[in-house]
């Protein structure tokens, strides 16, 4: 049973072997048709010239005093000739003479007074030659010879059965032999053929073993067939690509999942807060002054910071779904010095320092870019000593970019947690975040505008030490550096 299922499956109609089999198979058929038709034609012409010349050799044995004998022409003489051939003599005024007639054949035939004419006008050892048919419906091959030099003709035909039949026994060889080479084609072939397809059996069981979960499956890329290796590469960077989509598919489905979680959770601290001294309101405290002053001063201060966690949620979503940014030529150090009173008095009695060089100008969003100097600089301050504490804001321009440096000598960042600050919700300390209100969106905002812009974002921290964040941004044009 499994043999026959094994035969159904190779030999199946739309079965790759048997296509290759058949259309092989019928290439073959084809070409040995075209050989065997050219074969017909060639040793026909071979035959009929061979049996032109014997008869004018015999001709030429017989001497030509001989043929020059009346008697001989009427008749009453013979001479060693063919003897199942035909004899006839054309003479001068288009007569014709019978003189000897093959019993097997038909009448004698006899052809246009222009073609014995062409014929009068040849050479003597150049033959004139072509089959007709005579009265009995049998080919006959007449030979024309001119008899120098009574400007006579000789026309001597024989039936082209014995060429026929020769032609016949050839071609019944050639089918026979044809139709065994077939045969032997077969069954040399299908081993031949299984064994060629062997990679691509592989190809196919391995294939079968992929699905959605098991992506790590590759296809052999070095099977000895050039196609079915090319085939097997650009497979394996489709399952490549195919397993990325999927991983990432996988890690966005997760980071939603911690968003949600994480939004939930902050939006939550706020609510929490607010529904509770609104209870303690309700219970009395609005009518103690002190109590109630002190009540609305926290709903306040956690309102400013629900508003906050919602307007950055609001900036994050416009930045995913529509991330676009209106770049124009703009001095980043027209914004640093712009800036500078703000982010001094952000700083309290922390220690500032601004190292600004000028004329330092790229193509930028001008609001955007005052954002993440805010987001770097307030994230310095919460992160340092209130009184000790000095951060240091730079800007530097290469023959390439822009450099816009945030360093402070905070508490800086353990090294294992540097790769995920850029994400979002990500806190290293989150109960000394939540202190400062933060929620560990500020790096995230920050991360996708620079992105935007076409920069890039780099971090260097020592534990105890301090922190600094660095943006490059791509200039357009000559630069102050190069003066």
């Amino acid at each position: 049973m499994r043999g026959w299922y094994r035969i159904r499956r190779i030999f199946a109609p739309r079965s790759l072997r048997l296509q290759l089999l058949s259309r092989s198979l019928f290439i073959l058929a084809g070409l040995l048709l075209l050989i065997g038709v050219l074969q017909y034609v060639f040793m026909e012409q071979f035959l009929i010239k061979n049996k032109v010349a014997s008869i004018q050799s015999q001709f030429f044995s017989i001497p030509l005093d001989i043929w020059a004998n009346p008697n001989f022409e009427n008749g009453r003489a013979r001479g060693p000739f063919l003897p199942e051939a035909s004899l006839a003599f054309v003479g001068p005024g288009d007569s014709f003479r019978v003189v000897t007639k093959n019993p097997r054949a038909g009448s004698v035939p006899r052809l246009p007074a222009e073609e014995y004419r062409e014929a009068l006008g040849r050479e003597q050892r150049q033959p004139h030659y072509r089959i007709v048919r005579d009265d009995k419906g049998m080919d006959q091959l007449v030979v024309l010879q001119r008899i120098a030099p009574r400007g006579r003709l000789a026309q001597i035909s024989t039936s082209m059965e014995p060429i026929r039949d020769v032609l016949l026994s050839q071609l019944w060889t050639f089918l026979a032999l044809a139709a065994a080479a077939l045969g032997i084609g077969v069954a040399a072939f299908l081993p031949v053929l299984r064994r060629t397809l062997v990679p691509l059996s592989n190809m196919i069981e391995t294939v079968e073993q992929i699905d959605a979960g098991k992506l790590d499956e590759r296809l052999p890329a070095h099977q000895g067939q050039l196609e079915i290796d090319r085939l097997s590469r650009s497979f394996n960077r489709m399952l490549e690509r195919l397993e990325a989509s999927f991983e990432t598919e996988k890690e966005a489905k997760e980071q939603m999942r911690r968003f949600i979680a994480d939004a939930s959770h902050e939006l939550r601290t706020p609510l929490t807060s607010i529904h509770g001294f609104l209870e303690v309101l309700l219970r009395g405290a609005a009518q103690k002054p002190d109590q109630l002053d002190k009540a609305l001063r926290s709903m306040y201060g956690e309102s400013e910071r629900l508003n906050k966690l919602v307007r950055d949620l609001l900036l994050l979503a416009r930045l995913d779904r529509h991330p676009t940014v209106d770049l124009k030529e703009e001095s980043l150090s027209g914004i640093v010095d712009e800036m500078e009173p703000q982010l001094r008095l952000l700083a309290g009695r922390r220690n500032v320092q601004f190292s600004v060089q000028p004329d330092v100008s790229a193509r930028i969003d001008k609001d955007k870019i005052k954002q993440v100097l805010l987001n770097l600089f307030h994230n310095a301050v919460q992160h340092t000593d209130p009184v000790e504490g000095t951060v240091s804001v730079s800007l530097e321009q290469t023959q390439e970019e822009a450099l816009l440096s945030v360093q402070d000598n905070g508490s800086g960042i353990p090294e294992e947690h540097v790769p995920r600050l850029f994400e979002r919700f990500y806190r290293i300390d989150s109960s000394r975040a939540r202190i400062y209100g933060g929620a560990g969106l500020g790096l995230s905002i920050t991360k996708s505008i620079v992105d935007l812009h076409g920069g890039t974002i780099e971090v260097n921290s020592r534990v105890g030490e301090g922190s600094s964040f660095t943006i490059r941004l791509p200039v357009s044009g000559g630069t102050q550096a190069d003066e």
